[in-house]
């Protein structure tokens, strides 16, 4: 998982992930392959809908937004008190069939993760442990333990706290800065560009009315021949256990035609977690 600063960004990695997934899975081949398509033929939900001009929002501080997204999505004190946190529900796999993908995301301080997500009633799974990083991948026909790549490792290196993108981010060696205001989906929002402690930068949209998640870029993929931006729509947000959580997460590619979304069915904050959970998987040995 790619990009991970926080439960949200985890979210759009999540969702990102998937979708390759699905397009590097057989069942997902067994459709025609989506193509490149004009801008103005892109998914709805990549559209910004700002066909009428809308007056910008009230101009606003850095901190100012920092803070009232906190809380907004229950306050700093709420979400440092959780310590795990589990979200299941499905994903779109897309092909012929439009099949859906049940997963399960396991998250627990400090900086552990696990992601699991059924395909042809086999298992996937990603996992983090906070310092090395794990998948299988039997819908590849790969069914053995694959280390993460480098740069897995390095974006994980950064992820899995449950918890927003803004808590506690100059902790987490995050700069962030006002990039200016856009309209996204037909809401005035502000846009911010978060600097990670190695480096990378990522733009996040906070919807300047109800101050909550409006959009994240994802990790750019290769299609092609060539590298397009990557969008992550939150919507949907409901109350659990006093926090706000997005209940829907929209994944769009840049002029491509289509686009992958979660559902997220069920969240449980705080849950028993062990530490066995995070580790190396252990893969069942074929009899001979």
């Amino acid at each position: 998982m790619k990009r991970s600063i926080s439960i949200l960004c985890g979210l759009a990695a999540m969702a990102s992930a998937v979708a390759m997934a699905a397009d590097e899975a057989p069942a997902a081949k067994a459709a025609p392959r989506a193509k490149a398509v004009p801008a103005a033929q892109a998914a709805p939900a990549a559209k910004a809908k700002n066909a009428k001009k809308m007056a910008p929002p009230p101009a606003l501080p850095v901190a100012r937004i920092v803070d009232r997204n906190i809380a907004a999505r229950g306050g700093l004190a709420a979400w440092r008190a959780v310590n795990s946190l589990t979200m299941s529900g499905e994903m779109d796999a897309g092909g012929k069939q439009d099949t859906k993908l049940p997963f399960v995301m396991s998250m627990k301080r400090p900086q552990k993760s696990r992601l699991e997500i059924k395909f042809q009633e086999q298992t996937a799974v990603q996992v983090w442990d906070g310092n090395q990083g794990w998948k299988v991948r039997p819908y590849l026909n790969r069914n053995e333990v694959e280390n993460y790549t480098a740069a897995e490792a390095r974006s994980a290196a950064a992820a899995a706290e449950p918890d927003g993108p803004l808590v506690d981010f100059e902790r987490k060696g995050t700069k962030v800065e006002l990039a200016g205001t856009e309209v996204v989906e037909g809401r005035n929002t502000y846009k911010l560009k978060l600097t990670l402690k190695g480096g990378e930068k990522i733009h996040l949209w906070i919807d300047a009315k109800s101050f909550l998640e409006a959009k994240i870029d994802g990790e750019p993929r290769r299609m092609d021949g060539r590298m397009r931006k990557v969008a992550v729509f939150s919507r949907d947000f409901k109350p659990v256990g006093g926090l706000q959580f997005p209940h829907t997460i929209e994944t769009v590619v840049e002029s491509v035609k289509g686009s992958h979304k979660m559902t997220i069915q069920t969240i449980k904050i705080n849950p028993p977690l062990d530490d066995t959970l995070f580790a190396k998987p252990q893969l069942k040995q074929a009899a001979r």
